[in-house]
Parts: structure tokens; C-alpha cells; sequence
């Protein structure tokens, strides 16, 4: 597997989508739950998100992915889609903001070592320790930013969420050589709907009772960081190798500072602001690759007499 695959300007784009939208996620996920259950709250969110995907596949005339692959898919997407959206979902219900930013960054990390194991991608030195740097960071961001940070009994479902999302990312990765990025996707996508329908089946009386804000709320996170989110990371996941593309979650928490300081005029402290630097710093040094040996002095070592 070639781990060298380069991060160009549209894969860099497609990241920088995938992360604005899914910074706004988990404070639209938290304003849901105020009417819907964890349950409803992912039925509905990938309901919408499978709904879009599949006025997409229609408009671009997208083919099916090979059937041998389906089998492969549907477990994915019940593993990536149901699972991760579930378990974050109960998860935000009981534990600090916090602890669930830090806990998520674990992702390029864990993502990295399923990439290792599953798809043979060798990790250099300098790449174990920029994941290692940038998550120094991010715990620095969290915690600087004033977020509750406060670890239980209940982190351990943010933990689940990680693996799942790790094995949804790299699963997906050899099945764009021979499929449609967005007809994997949207396999994908209605599996794991499928997988959340048994505790959706409130939602048509929660959506009776709840306010339009709330239903909003559902609306944008199928929409923005679902349909769009996923659209664009896969995008950029069909561009470069998965260890790549997940060091860049590592912004997260930057970002949503940095939206917080625009939109509400919460000013990071300088602490926060190390933080972000030592991220950046991380994630660079995580994607930097070794410049290879010029040429002339590759030739006159081969020269060389012995």
C-alpha cells in the first residue's frame, strides 16, 4: 500500500468541508437531544443523509457498488454509521464536552493503527510522533478553553465511537478502487439508517411534540454534517491514504474555537492559542514527507569503489 499519496489542494478543500461542518455537530446534536432521544436523534440524522444521497445517485446516475462488496458495505455502515452515531449520541447525554473532544482526537491515532494492521500502510517515525504532538495539542486547546473535562464510566462509549469510525474510514478505502465514492457512500448510509430504524420509531411523535428550533437542529445535522461532512471527507479519503486524511481531525478543536472567537466573541486564552500552534505543528509534522536524495549524490555513491 503506498502511504505516500499525496495531499493536493482539492483533498486539503474537501478536509477543510468535512470540518467546518462537523465542528457545528456536536452542539447541534446536544440542542436535539432537548426533544429527541439519542435513538431518534440518529435515525433521523441518517435518514436524512441517506435521503440526499439518494436524490444524488439519481441525478448523477450513480451505479450500484459490485455485489460482492455489499455484504463488506452494509456491515461498514452498521459499524461506522450506527454504531458511531449511537453510542456518541448516549454518550453526550452524560459526559463533558470535554472529555468527548479529547476522546474523539483519538481517532487519527487509532486510524493510523487500524491502516497498519488492515491495510498494510507503513507509519514512519516522524508521522507516530506528529499524531503524538498534535494530540498534546488538542488536550491543551480542551483544556485551556475552560470545557469540563472530567472522565467516567460512560467515556468509555466515546471510545467505541472511535474504533468504529476508525474502521468505517479504512474499510472504505480499497472499495473506491473499483466503485463509485458516492455509491459506496450512500450504501453505506442506508445500512446504517437501517441500523438506528428499531430506536427511531418515536420519531414521528417526537417530531409532533418538539419545537421547529429543535427539528432545525435534526435538519442541519443531516444536511451539513452528514450529507456534506461525509460527501467531502470520503472525497478526500479517495486522495490519499487514511492515516493522512484523519490527522487532519486533529482541528477540530482549534476550529471550534476559532468559530466561538468569530461568531461569539469568546477570546481564546494564550494557552489555547499554544495549543492550536503545537496542533498545527503536530499535523504537519504527522504529513510532512522526506525529501528524497538528489540524484548526483545517489549516483556517486552507487560509484563508489568497493
Amino acid at each position: 500500500m503506498d502511504t505516500h499519496q499525496r495531499l493536493d489542494g482539492r483533498a486539503l478543500i474537501y478536509i477543510g468541508i468535512a470540518l467546518l461542518t462537523w465542528s457545528s455537530a456536536y452542539a447541534a446534536i446536544a440542542y436535539a437531544l432537548a426533544s429527541f432521544s439519542p435513538g431518534e436523534v440518529a435515525f433521523a440524522r441518517l435518514t436524512i443523509g441517506s435521503l440526499c444521497f439518494a436524490a444524488l445517485s439519481v441525478v448523477k446516475r450513480v451505479p450500484l457498488p459490485a455485489r460482492r462488496d455489499w455484504p463488506q458495505l452494509a456491515l461498514l455502515g452498521v459499524i461506522g454509521l450506527t454504531v458511531y452515531h449511537l453510542c456518541l449520541n448516549y454518550a453526550e447525554t452524560r459526559i463533558a464536552s470535554g472529555t468527548a473532544a479529547i476522546l474523539i482526537s483519538l481517532v487519527p491515532a487509532t486510524t493510523a493503527a487500524v491502516s497498519a494492521i488492515w491495510l498494510r500502510e507503513r507509519l514512519s517515525p516522524r508521522t507516530l510522533v506528529g499524531l503524538g504532538v498534535a494530540f498534546v495539542g488538542v488536550v491543551l486547546v480542551v483544556v485551556a478553553s475552560g470545557k469540563d473535562v472530567k472522565f467516567e464510566p460512560m467515556a468509555a462509549l466515546v471510545l467505541v465511537s472511535v474504533l468504529a469510525c476508525s474502521i468505517y474510514f479504512v474499510g472504505q478505502k480499497p472499495l473506491f478502487a473499483r466503485n463509485s465514492m458516492i455509491g459506496v457512500t450512500a450504501f453505506t448510509f442506508f445500512a446504517g439508517t437501517l441500523g438506528t430504524l428499531p430506536l427511531g420509531l418515536g420519531l414521528p411523535q417526537a417530531l409532533a411534540a418538539a419545537p421547529w428550533s429543535h427539528i432545525s437542529a435534526l435538519l442541519w445535522l443531516g444536511i451539513a454534517p452528514t450529507f456534506i461532512g461525509y460527501l467531502a471527507w470520503n472525497a478526500a479519503l479517495r486522495r490519499a491514504s487514511a492515516s493522512q486524511v484523519s490527522s487532519f481531525i486533529y482541528f477540530s478543536p482549534p476550529i471550534a474555537v476559532l468559530i466561538g472567537w468569530v461568531w461569539l466573541g469568546e477570546r481564546p486564552g494564550v494557552l489555547t492559542l499554544v495549543g492550536g500552534v503545537i496542533t498545527v505543528g503536530g499535523v504537519v509534522l504527522a504529513n510532512a514527507r522526506r525529501r528524497p536524495a538528489p540524484v548526483s549524490s545517489v549516483v556517486a555513491e552507487a560509484c563508489k569503489p568497493g
